[in-house]
């Protein structure tokens, strides 16, 4: 599907307009909006916007890295936002001209739905022009990775206060599966400031240096996102390591209590071993109180060994 908006030379607002009537040079400036396009509309591309082989052929293929590459007559974008419910990377991707700017994805963009409905619902279109338009898809993008981090910091607090008395397996499977995401939004927002600072030293786009404060706004957001993920990673790593050292504790004492109950039984099994082995020439099978006083004396070991480990604080 195919969206058009544009802007003429009374700053009215007209909408729905054929590509070929949008780029005659009869209008201020216009936006195209390609949302899940098929395969004839992906060809407008080529002809008659005529845009650059290359950027087409990264709009096809999706999940590339973020990135800027300036063409002749336009800039073209790779950006990624995040689906809040799936944590699933998206891929949007933006051409900017002079006098227009055309976005692509392939699935429901949220951060282009809403610069699209602020636009139609603006009193007062002077304010409004295509570095604008990509400003504000910019910022609502790196604005909805906030919360995505901010979850996971309530996950990684929950993770670490264990207040739902969680087994260990189950804490760290949760951990794993929290660091993972903090992973791939690394993979996002690391990309994408280094764009928003290559788009700040930029020289080829005058009017990029006339928003320099908004997009200079933008980097700072990008900046303070990557400090909060390398202290989140750095957070999974310090429980992480807290619980396999708890852990090897709780081992270390189960294997130490059974290893004391082991060596206490010794005796006794060796007692139990020699007079189990009924030898005719065994007198002791022949005492009238050989079997309470063999009880006896294993019960003697066994109390003499156990308060004397106890004593030594084995059993701590």
């Amino acid at each position: 599907m195919i969206k058009t908006i544009a802007v003429n030379k009374a700053y009215e607002l007209i909408k729905d307009l054929e590509i070929e009537k949008l780029v005659s040079g009869e209008y201020l400036w216009y936006w195209i909006d390609f949302d899940r396009p098929n395969h004839e509309e992906i060809e407008l591309l080529k002809k008659p916007l005529s845009f650059h082989p290359l950027a087409i052929e990264d709009c096809t293929n999706t999940l590339q890295r973020p990135k800027l590459d300036y063409y002749e007559d336009h800039i073209f974008f790779v950006t990624q936002s995040i689906n809040p419910t799936t944590h699933l990377r998206e891929e949007v991707n933006l051409f900017l001209g002079e006098n227009y700017i055309v976005t692509f994805h392939q699935g429901v963009t949220e951060e282009v739905d809403k610069v699209w409905k602020q636009l139609e619902l603006s009193s007062n279109l002077k304010q409004w022009e295509p570095i604008q338009i990509l400003y504000h898809i910019l910022d609502n993008i790196v604005d909805n990775y906030f919360p995505l981090v901010e979850k996971i910091e309530d996950t990684l607090n929950e993770i670490d206060e264990n207040s739902n008395k969680k087994s260990m397996g189950s804490l760290l499977d949760e951990l794993f599966e929290t660091r993972n995401h903090l992973l791939s939004l690394r993979h996002v927002v690391s990309p994408m400031r280094d764009l928003a600072y290559r788009l700040l030293n930029s020289q080829r786009f005058t009017e990029i240096q006339k928003k320099k404060a908004y997009f200079s706004d933008i980097h700072d957001h990008l900046l303070k996102l990557t400090e909060m993920i390398e202290e989140n990673r750095e957070l999974t790593t310090d429980i992480r390591d807290s619980y396999i050292s708890l852990n090897s504790h709780q081992a270390n004492r189960v294997m130490k209590v059974l290893t004391v109950i082991t060596t206490i039984f010794m005796p006794l099994t060796l007692i139990a071993g020699i007079y189990g082995m009924n030898f005719e020439n065994m007198p002791e099978l022949k005492w009238k109180y050989g079997y309470f006083e063999a009880l006896a004396l294993m019960f003697l070991i066994g109390s003499g060994m156990f308060i004397w480990f106890k004593k030594k604080g084995w059993f701590k």
